[in-house]
């Protein structure tokens, strides 16, 4: 039969064998165990064709093809390194496994079977007929038509090479607990079980000291064990605590002499003598068969050095371990100890990031509105934790402000950034500032802070951030918004009709001169049971669909939460819907439902400015006050309030006033508008002073007052207890 394989033959195995200069045919007597199989030979292969390029001891590469039983159906381990291997075609091909990792390499296969991604390379071991095991890199290749199965690559790794290999694995990942599990895998090679134990400072990205490590005080956290099988009760694994007195003998057997080093107990009875009680045994020794461990600290250089933890292997008695080998352990560790402190810092990083954020997220709404939000960090192999932000708070004037952001980047440069722009939106917004001119503060904000000279970090910008602010009028159930390039709010009417507010488009923050453009200000009506639901592009953002549909899908779900559905159930259930399930960026939703005040509880009187405004304004409070039911004392404080504020207004300004009564919580919120644009300063003047009285009365009669800026003019407001 043909020794060359077949132009037209695609399969992972043909190429793979191509490579080999070997090939080994579809049918036939290579596709059969043969009669010596029958008779349990599991150590015979079929014969191949003579190839000289085959025969050099240097050869490491191999190729086994399996069925979607997992039998191999075809082989090609012919070269000296694979000796010996229990491999014959017809034979489950975990057979050649050790039984501790047969589960996890089965799982894995029949993983690839059913997605079709390659599993490229694991490190693991192969059990040799002779009881001796060798260690490959092995990756896991779908074929090209899914009848035929999958072929498995096979590379010897020679001392050096399993060293590369194993620190290029470790160091793909951020994420500690990954790091971790993918060092436990590379130390496999050397036993029968594998555990990292790390120092909790690890865990939550603080900062590891020598002095923290005195006398073996550590505590220790289970980071990986392998293999994934069933452990004996009371055996520690990943994200237990070890307990303290197991934690202090690791460190002290690391830490003697002061000085870190790698430690062997060679067999069982000298484990039961050093482990001492039987508690730290359950917790430390992975079962019966477990005799001799080797312990390898992390060991992060500097001055001084700082111990991360402590890495064991297992072995059965029957394999002691060799000085060749302990050298080898001791050299992977060292190489890969940094990547333990990497992700120590990112760590640290993501929980600074992290912890900013969820401050920033809403608390509560209030008797108006009702407030419930999400944030969903993004998955662990991502860039890290991205610039999102949400808010709501209560104005000073009953208002109530909901304002989202999305801050380009990721990582504290992000964070800092998105700090100081909410902190700046709450600021500008209590002082009674329009959300448009709340926006041009933060693009000139956005601008400053990429100056490379007063930026906040070399190499970072965050030019192109967007924010939408939406402020919503409790009393004509009015949403007042506005938008700096942010993907525009969905609004769900009372009667389940959603919608997307049409905004007008904007560049975003921080845009060059050119492209600036003024920010609008949209007025949207809210009546009681209205639904808004303000995002960022993480949520609808899905490589499967564009992010209109996404838009679409948003709106479907959100016109779905019934009003009497609980409000941070339904903003979960929206992201669980939606959100990918690999995502990329952060996902942040903020729900607010409208409610708005009782018609009795608000009243409004528009007066001429005339002289007589003033006491029309004192009879008609004093009636609501009466029918109200307020308090003497309260009731006489509130008509010279209005009576004060009426007056500044006829004699400051021109137009019409309005006044505007609010029963509101325990306390009376009144309003005086009118088209006058000077700004009431409180100041301190003396007995022979004509003017700066009234508000100096105001001051003394309310718990807090302010000013706020309309289209027309400006509204004086104040707060009375009731």
């Amino acid at each position: 039969m043909d020794s060359t394989p077949s132009p037209s033959s695609s399969s992972a195995f043909d190429m793979v064998s191509s490579a080999l200069g070997r090939y080994i045919p579809r049918v036939g007597a290579a596709a059969a165990p043969d009669p010596a199989d029958a008779q349990g030979d599991r150590t015979t292969r079929p014969r191949v064709p003579d190839n000289p390029a085959a025969s050099r001891q240097d050869q490491i590469l191999g190729a086994v093809n399996l069925d979607k039983d997992l039998r191999i159906t075809r082989c090609n381990l012919d070269a000296p390194v694979f000796a010996g291997l229990d491999v014959v075609a017809g034979s489950p091909f975990v057979d050649s496994l050790p039984p501790g990792d047969v589960p996890t390499v089965t799982r894995r296969l029949r993983q690839v079977l059913e997605t079709g991604e390659a599993h490229v390379a694991r490190i693991q071991r192969l059990r040799r007929g002779d009881g001796s095991e060798l260690v490959v890199s092995m990756s896991i290749l779908p074929a090209a038509l899914p009848h035929e199965g999958l072929t498995v690559s096979l590379i010897a790794m020679a001392r050096r090479l399993h060293l590369y290999a194993a620190e290029t694995a470790i160091g793909t990942s951020l994420d500690i607990g990954e790091t971790a599990q993918s060092l436990a895998q590379s130390l496999l090679a050397w036993g029968d079980v594998a555990a990292v134990d790390l120092d909790f400072a690890v865990w939550t990205g603080e900062g590891v000291t020598r002095q923290g490590q005195g006398q073996g005080h550590i505590r220790l956290r289970r980071a990986a064990l392998v293999p994934d099988r069933a452990w004996p009760e009371g055996y520690v694994t990943p994200g237990d605590d070890l307990p303290s007195d197991a934690s202090r003998l690791l460190a002290q057997a690391v830490l003697r002499d002061d000085a870190a080093q790698a430690i062997v107990i060679p067999d069982r009875e000298a484990v039961e003598r050093v482990l001492g009680s039987p508690r730290v045994m359950r917790a430390l020794v992975p079962g019966d068969r477990s005799a001799g461990v080797a312990c390898i600290p992390l060991v992060l250089d500097g001055p001084p050095s700082v111990v991360l933890g402590v890495a064991e292997v297992w072995r059965r008695a029957d394999r002691p371990f060799r000085d060749s080998e302990l050298l080898d352990l001791q050299e992977l560790v060292a190489r890969t100890a940094h990547h333990v402190d990497l992700a120590r810092q990112h760590q640290r990083e993501h929980t600074q990031v992290l912890a900013l954020q969820r401050r920033l997220l809403p608390r509560t709404g209030g008797d108006t509105i009702e407030i419930a939000s999400v944030y969903q960090p993004t998955t662990p192999d991502s860039a890290g934790v991205g610039g999102d932000w949400v808010n709501s708070f209560p104005l000073p004037d009953g208002r109530t402000a909901l304002v989202v952001g999305d801050v380009v980047g990721h990582g504290l440069g992000a964070a800092a950034t998105m700090g100081q722009l909410s902190m700046e939106a709450r600021a500008l917004l209590s002082a009674g500032l329009a959300p448009d001119e709340v926006l041009e503060h933060l693009d000139k904000t956005v601008t400053l802070l990429d100056d490379a000279e007063s930026g906040l970090a070399a190499g970072y910008s965050a030019l192109g951030s967007t924010c939408c602010i939406a402020l919503y009028d409790p009393v004509s159930h009015h949403l007042a918004l506005s938008s700096a390039g942010h993907l525009p709010p969905v609004l769900v009417s009372p009667d389940g009709h959603a919608r997307l507010l049409a905004v007008r488009p904007h560049p975003g923050l921080g845009a060059e001169f050119a492209l600036r453009e003024p920010f609008d200000v949209h007025t949207f009506g809210a009546p009681p049971g209205s639904l808004l639901a303000l995002f960022t592009d993480g949520l609808v953002e899905d490589p499967a669909v564009s992010i209109d549909e996404g838009i679409v899908r948003l709106a479907d779900a959100v016109s779905r939460v019934h009003p009497w559905d609980s409000l941070q159930q339904a903003a979960r259930h929206v992201v669980s819907e939606l959100a990918p399930a690999r995502q990329r960026d952060d996902v942040t939703l903020l729900l607010a439902r409208m409610i708005g005040y009782r018609k009795g509880d608000t009243a409004t009187w528009r007066l001429p400015a005339r002289d007589d405004a003033p006491a029309r304004a004192r009879s008609q409070v004093s009636a609501l006050l009466q029918k109200w039911r307020t308090r003497d004392d309260t009731r006489d404080n509130v008509l010279l309030l209005v009576s004060e504020l009426v007056t500044n207004a006829v004699r400051f300004a021109a137009g019409p006033i309005t006044v505007r009564l609010i029963r509101a919580g325990h306390g009376l919120l009144c309003e005086v508008g009118d088209t006058g644009n000077g700004r009431p300063c409180l100041s301190r003047g003396s007995l022979l002073d004509d003017g700066g009285r009234g508000l100096q009365v105001v001051h003394r009669l309310t718990t807090r007052w302010g000013v706020r800026w309309t289209d027309s003019g400006k509204v004086v407001w104040a707060e009375v207890e009731r």
